[in-house]
C-alpha cells in the first residue's frame, strides 16, 4: 500500500510515518524544505519537496500517481497570521483533493480540527476564526469530491504518550484533548483498515481501545 503524507514533517505526521512503515507500507512525505528532508527519511518515508502555496497542480498530481491513500496533515502551524490559514489549512488541502482526483488517487483522509463547522467564538480572535473557516471550507470541499473520503477532528492536541484509548465518533463529541501519538495511530488504523470512508468523525481521548473504535465505524470501503 502507497501512502502520501501532505505535511510530512509535522508532528502527527512523523509519527504516522513510523506507524505505517512498521505495517508494511510505503510512504511518502511531501515536505516544503530541504531542511526537513533527513528527519522524513528517518521515520521511514520517502521525501518528495512540494510546496503547497507555490507547487502547481500538474506537478502535483504527477507526484500522486500511483499513490492509494493520501492524508493532508499539513497545516500553517502557530505564530501564522490569517492569510496563511486560508492559503495552507484550505487551499492546500483543495489543491490537493483536486490533484488527487486527476492523479486517480481513490483515498484522501484530511486531518482537520474539532471545532470545524462551527461559528468560531467571536471573541478567540481573528485568526482562529480564519482557521475555523477554513478548515470548515476545506472539509465542504472534499465532501463534494469524487474521492473516498475522510474528516477526522481531533480535539486539543497534547504531548503526552498514547495511551490507546480514545472517543471517536460522529459529531458531535464533547470536546477534549488527545495524544497526538492517538492521533497517528488512528489515522494509520483508518488507512490500513479501510474504514471511515465518507463519514466525519470526532477523536478525543477515551476509554474505547483505537482498533475496537476503528472497527466500530462499520465494513471497509472500497
Amino acid at each position: 500500500m502507497r501512502i502520501t503524507i501532505a505535511g510530512g514533517h509535522g508532528k502527527i505526521a512523523l509519527r504516522l510515518t513510523r506507524l505505517l512503515h512498521e505495517r508494511g507500507a510505503e510512504v511518502f512525505g511531501l515536505v516544503r524544505k530541504p531542511e526537513h528532508v533527513p528527519e522524513v527519511e528517518a521515520a521511514g518515508a520517502h521525501p518528495l519537496e512540494v510546496d503547497l502555496e507555490h507547487t502547481g497542480r500538474d506537478e502535483i498530481t504527477r507526484s500522486l500517481r500511483g499513490t492509494d491513500a493520501l492524508v493532508f496533515a499539513a497545516g500553517s502551524g502557530p505564530g501564522s497570521g490569517v492569510e496563511r490559514k486560508y492559503t495552507v489549512d484550505r487551499d492546500g488541502s483543495v489543491l490537493l483533493a483536486s490533484a488527487a482526483e486527476e492523479a486517480g488517487v481513490p483515498r484522501f483522509v484530511q486531518v482537520s480540527t474539532m471545532g470545524a463547522g462551527r461559528s468560531p467564538d467571536p471573541d478567540a480572535g481573528e485568526v482562529w476564526q480564519a482557521y475555523i473557516d477554513a478548515k470548515t471550507s476545506a472539509e465542504q470541499d472534499l465532501r463534494s469530491r469524487n474521492l473516498d473520503w475522510t474528516v477526522l477532528r481531533p480535539g486539543a492536541l497534547t504531548e503526552d504518550p498514547g495511551r490507546g484509548l480514545v472517543t471517536l465518533s460522529s459529531p458531535p463529541v464533547t470536546p477534549g484533548r488527545v495524544p497526538r501519538q492517538d492521533v497517528a495511530a488512528v489515522l494509520a488504523e483508518l488507512l490500513t483498515t479501510r474504514r471511515g470512508g465518507g463519514r466525519t468523525l470526532e477523536l478525543t481521548e477515551g476509554n474505547t481501545p483505537i482498533a475496537e473504535a476503528v472497527a466500530a465505524l462499520g465494513a471497509p470501503t472500497g
